[in-house]
Formats: structure tokens, sequence, C-alpha cells
């Protein structure tokens, strides 16, 4: 066989020779969502240690590297980053919580509880994953807001029902997709439509679901017209 030639063998000779390797250490593990599988995984995170390497054998410190999250299942490595993003687990608790708080908020806002307003509540807090919600148990809770003199749902549009609101739909809003802050925002308006038109204390209710949800005024007017309009 011919001895290799050129610029590309001697880059290979070279290579047999120094390189770099890192050994990663374990510091943390936990479940995440993995980009690469795209679904939940259990994760280590990792720090490693560079060493260059003469004839493959370890010789001279280079630093340190990461830290990296490496997926248990695919052996990827990814940014630290990686791990803001909600589990799937997660994130379908965070849309369950966040509906319920907004169908409560609404139905305080109105104040009567009608019937009516109470199914299209209920239908709603069912469909994100409380299975068991009925009318009787929502309207049950919103007695006992009103109820309590510590809580601001008494006084629609006041600034506790807004830290409320923001507390429960900021962390969700980053990871929803227009289409999905917009789908929340019309489940609001159609609850507060269901025993009439909207009143000025759901108006505010809903212009502050919108603002939560980094929707801007002149999409959450859209939005509430649309509402008006039969499906």
């Amino acid at each position: 066989m011919l001895p290799v030639r050129g610029r590309d063998g001697r880059a290979t000779r070279l290579a047999r020779i120094l390189g770099t390797r890192t050994a990663w250490i374990p510091v943390a593990d936990g479940e995440f969502f993995c980009p690469g599988c795209g679904g939940d995984r259990n994760y280590q995170r990792l720090t490693g240690r560079r060493r260059f390497l003469l004839l493959g054998v370890p010789v001279l410190p280079r630093g340190t590297a990461g830290p990296v999250v490496e997926c248990a299942a695919c052996r990827h490595h990814y940014g630290t980053d990686v791990l803001d993003h909600p589990t799937t687990s997660r994130f379908s608790a965070m849309l369950r919580d966040a509906v319920h708080t907004v169908a409560l908020a609404v139905l305080a806002a109105g104040g009567s509880c009608a019937r009516t307003a109470l199914a299209a509540a209920a239908g709603a807090v069912r469909a994100a994953g409380f299975a068991d919600c009925t009318e009787d148990q929502l309207g049950a809770l919103v007695e006992a807001l009103a109820a309590d003199t510590g809580r601001v749902f008494e006084q629609p549009g006041g600034a506790g029902l807004a830290i409320e609101l923001h507390e429960a739909l900021d962390p969700l809003a980053p990871h929803l997709a227009p289409g999905g802050r917009e789908s929340i925002l019309l489940q609001a308006a159609r609850i507060a439509l269901a025993d009439g038109p909207y009143t000025l204390a759901e108006r505010d209710v809903l212009a502050t679901v919108g603002a939560a949800l980094t929707i801007c005024s002149d999409d959450v007017t859209r939005l509430l017209a649309a509402a008006r309009t039969p499906s």
C-alpha cells in the first residue's frame, strides 16, 4: 500500500499523535423534554475536564467543558437552557391550572354565576384536564372567593386579580404557539358571553388575560369581537 501523502495524510498522522479528550462528571439528574427524542426523558447534567492526549495518553489539562445536559435515551448533549422547557406532564399541568384560574376569574367578574356561564366554564376546564370538574364545584369556588376578604376576586379588575392571572399565565405563555394563546382568550370570552354581553368588569379581566398571554391590545379587541360571532 502506498504511504498517505498530502495535507490530509499529515493531518491524519498528527491526529493519531495529538488530540484532546473530555472526561464527563455527572453533577445532577432529572427529567426533561428532549428536543432530539421529542418527548420526556431522563437526563444527567454533566461538567467536564479536557486533557491533551499524546499517543492516546492524557498528559496535560486543557480546562473545563460544559456544563451540558445528556439525554439518557439518545445520549445527545444539549445546552442547559433546554431545561427551561417544561416536560410534557408539567406543561399539561400548567395549561390545566391556567384555564381553571382564567375560568374562575371570568365567573367572579361576571358576579351572577349564571348556569349558562358555569356550564361554559366547566366545559373549558374539563377539556383542559380537570375531567371531574362540575358546574356546582366552580360555583362553590367563586362563592368562597367572594367571601374571602383576603382575596380580591370580589373586586373584579383589582390588582390582586391581575396578580392571580399573571402568576398562572406568565410561565405558560412562552411555551404556547400564538394560536394556543388566542384559544385560551377565546375560551374566556365565550364564558363571559354565555350569560349576555360583556360587562365592564369582564372586559377588564379579559384584557388582563390577553396581556398575560402577550397578546397585543389590538388582537385582544379583535378576538373579543370574534367571540361574539356564532361558530
